[in-house]
């Protein structure tokens, strides 16, 4: 299986299943003597581990992170950085009356049509377990960005509820489980979810990954915009459907007088009045606040019975048992922000090796 790993001079390659011994990520291009502590990579690590509210999976999983390359005396070697977390809390046999069946709405068929063996353990790679090693990795590269680029996310969306934008707090996702910026949604956000989940179903949401401190021109035109490595970049976790950087689609329906931000010479020179374009020009970034957004689609393990085929090519029926996210798009946040510092890590780099 290739497609294991992403970036180019900060490259991320991650291994490892849902239900098996470990997973793991090894990172090349990290530059030397960065100072660096597993604590560190555990903050953020903690923002997505499992079974912290009723609202997401269940299973129970420390995530504890360990450096095992690429590190010495809590500092960067600049040789490949490796780490791994242990799985802890795996119950295979949750999965054992579906072993012959194709869950809906997963990779089951797929994978089993192009590689002929099927892990039905949790969905083997394809789990967003393995998002576990992305979110480690996106803690280096934030070392590698430095302090001066700040990354956050919030979800502002969940179902058909959205956040009142006006409201937006960003000190208040840290204070309820659903990481949203608006105190008075999230309320209606816990009685809709808690409605859901004990009805055995699902829902999507919208997140929004926010970086401020991004200087100019990182990114490059045509096939290595800053925006497009984004979009890819997100589009490749789990359960996401949709992608919009900035306006996104909401730009269709406005005019052309009103879709471009304006600019205006100020006291240290050009600046915009608006930021539709979400940060990026002509796959280049403006200096301004990148703004990306991402759909995840409703968690596709329920416990409705639903219909599907088995191996065999027959008709049958799949109820899903085991431990599942209500929405999945919760814990999608700090992997959403993980995902940017890598994209942003790795331009970073490419723009310094080009441009000084």
């Amino acid at each position: 299986m290739a497609g294991n790993s992403f970036g180019h001079l900060f490259r991320v390659t991650t291994w490892g299943e849902s239900h098996g011994p470990e997973i793991g990520c090894v990172l090349d291009g990290v530059p030397p003597r960065i100072a660096l502590s597993e604590a560190e990579i555990q903050h953020w690590m903690d923002r997505r581990k499992p079974g912290q509210s009723r609202f997401t999976t269940q299973r129970k999983e420390p995530d504890t992170v360990e450096i095992v390359s690429g590190w010495f005396e809590g500092q960067t070697t600049g040789t490949p950085l490796a780490m791994i977390v242990r799985n802890v809390d795996q119950r295979s046999k949750d999965y054992g009356d579906i072993a012959q069946k194709y869950r809906p709405g997963h990779a089951d068929y797929t994978y089993d049509a192009k590689y002929g063996i099927r892990d039905h353990r949790g969905g083997g790679r394809s789990s967003a377990r393995e998002t576990g090693m992305r979110v480690a990795a996106g803690a280096v590269a934030r070392k590698v960005l430095g302090e001066g680029i700040k990354i956050r996310g919030a979800v502002v969306q969940i179902g058909p509820y959205r956040i009142d934008r006006d409201k937006w707090n960003w000190d208040e996702t840290e204070k309820n489980p659903f990481w949203c910026p608006d105190k008075a949604i999230a309320g209606q956000w816990e009685s809709f979810l808690d409605g859901v989940r004990k009805q055995g179903s699902s829902a999507g949401a919208v997140i929004e990954i926010q970086a401020s401190g991004v200087p100019v021109g990182l990114g490059s035109p045509i096939y290595d915009k800053l925006d497009s490595d984004l979009a890819g970049a997100l589009m490749t976790i789990n359960a996401v459907k949709g992608v919009e950087i900035g306006e996104g689609f909401g730009l269709a329906a406005e005019p052309g007088e009103t879709a471009a931000d304006e600019m205006a010479m100020g006291n240290e020179g050009p600046r915009f009045l608006s930021n539709k374009a979400g940060g990026v020009l002509g796959g280049i970034s403006t200096g301004q606040d990148l703004v990306v957004r991402f759909a995840v689609k409703p968690t596709s393990s329920i416990l409705h019975e639903r219909q599907t085929v088995d191996r065999a090519g027959k008709n049958t029926t799949v109820q899903v048992k085991g431990r599942h996210d209500p929405c999945v798009g919760i814990r999608a946040v700090p992997v959403g922000e993980a995902m940017m510092a890598c994209v942003l890590a790795d331009h970073l780099l490419r723009h310094k090796a080009q441009c000084g």
